[in-house]
């Protein structure tokens, strides 16, 4: 086994996210794979012996307007189906969850408790400790130029390193670029990268032990951090940025604080340390893209939309065991590069 990485590991998307697992999707094979993750998160604290720091402290989605209340009580329906611990709370119960919750405006919020956090770099790391024990490489600062196809079959790559790399299997697991790294197999694949920032705060006294997420236009979402007390957070912009800048806006600098602020107001004074920028990797529907393709050989592990630290233990797992068995954890096809891309996951 070999890693190719265009950089170095948590030089993209994985070590720029705020470290959220949750379970709480509407697209019930989305649901399933997250199942699978927090059970294999949970599983990796025990086995690695390696703090991960998987903590798990719930998410908490906040219902400012009857339209949203009605969507998470819709939503709450499926996610039940599949055993998740879900209830949708009265104000005062959210406050019980978050002592320093403003009430204002707010008609409750869905909660489920066996969501988390983990520490992005720490779970990456403890991935390639693992890898390398198995005799796996990882090759940093080398760019894939280059996939050889006979025959309708890959069978190796190159890189702008003139480095060259036999194989028959070719998984297509560049976030961002995963639309560039299928150029080079004539596939369209139907990913764009998308700047999204986020901030950390100083260590702080513990306030509230879950994520918070609250999806108005003008919302945020944010966890403090178990291990630390660190405070990070990020909210999505109107209208998004697309395109791989990763440039950091005075704008995000000034508008997170109040939103976070907003919601917490003790957060009113603490100090920001640090901004920074990454890139989610959006598709038309709001799911990830895995799988088979026309090109025996080539698969796609592609497309998280922001949730790619949180669907890789899954993710891993099944697509492991799917190239090699031919056998699938769950509908693999919902995934497809050629599926309906018209329903959308409302949960994003």
């Amino acid at each position: 086994m070999a890693i190719i990485e265009k950089d170095y590991p948590t030089a993209g998307s994985t070590g720029r996210c705020i470290g959220g697992v949750r379970q709480q999707f509407a697209h019930p094979p989305t649901i399933q794979l997250m199942l699978q993750s927090v059970k294999l998160l949970t599983e990796y604290q025990k086995e690695l012996r390696w703090d991960i720091e998987w903590y798990q402290g719930g998410y908490l989605f906040l219902a400012h307007s009857e339209e949203k209340k009605e969507s998470y009580l819709k939503t709450m329906k499926i996610q039940k189906e599949f055993g998740l611990p879900v209830s949708f709370l009265s104000p005062e119960e959210c406050q019980k969850i978050v002592p320093s919750l403003n009430l204002e405006g707010l008609l409750g919020g869905v909660f489920c408790p066996t969501d988390g956090q983990v520490n992005p770099f720490k779970l990456t790391f403890s991935y390639l400790k693992e890898i390398k024990k198995k005799k796996g490489k990882i090759f940093n600062f080398q760019k894939v130029v280059e996939i050889k196809v006979k025959n309708s079959k890959v069978v190796g790559l190159k890189t702008d390193k003139n480095e060259y790399f036999s194989s028959p299997i070719i998984i297509n697991c560049a976030g961002p670029y995963a639309k560039e790294i299928g150029k080079l197999v004539n596939l369209d694949i139907p990913v764009e990268p998308e700047r999204h920032e986020a901030i950390v705060t100083e260590k702080i006294d513990p306030l509230f032990p879950c994520m918070i997420v609250d999806y108005r236009e003008d919302g945020c979402y944010f966890v403090q951090k178990h291990k630390t007390g660190n405070i990070v957070g990020c909210y999505t912009p109107i209208p998004n940025i697309p395109g791989h800048s990763i440039d950091s806006s005075f704008e995000f600098f000034i508008e997170m604080p109040r939103r976070m602020a907003r919601l917490i107001p003790p957060l009113e004074n603490v100090r920001i340390l640090r901004q920074w920028a990454g890139s989610y990797e959006m598709t038309p529907d709001g799911n990830p893209i895995l799988g088979e393709t026309p090109i025996e050989g080539f698969y796609l592990n592609c497309g998280m939309c922001g949730h790619g630290l949180m669907f890789a233990p899954a993710v891993g797992r099944t697509l492991a065991y799917y190239i090699v068995k031919k056998e699938s954890f769950f509908p693999l096809e919902e995934f497809s590069l050629f599926r309906d891309f018209s329903k959308k996951e409302v949960m994003k």
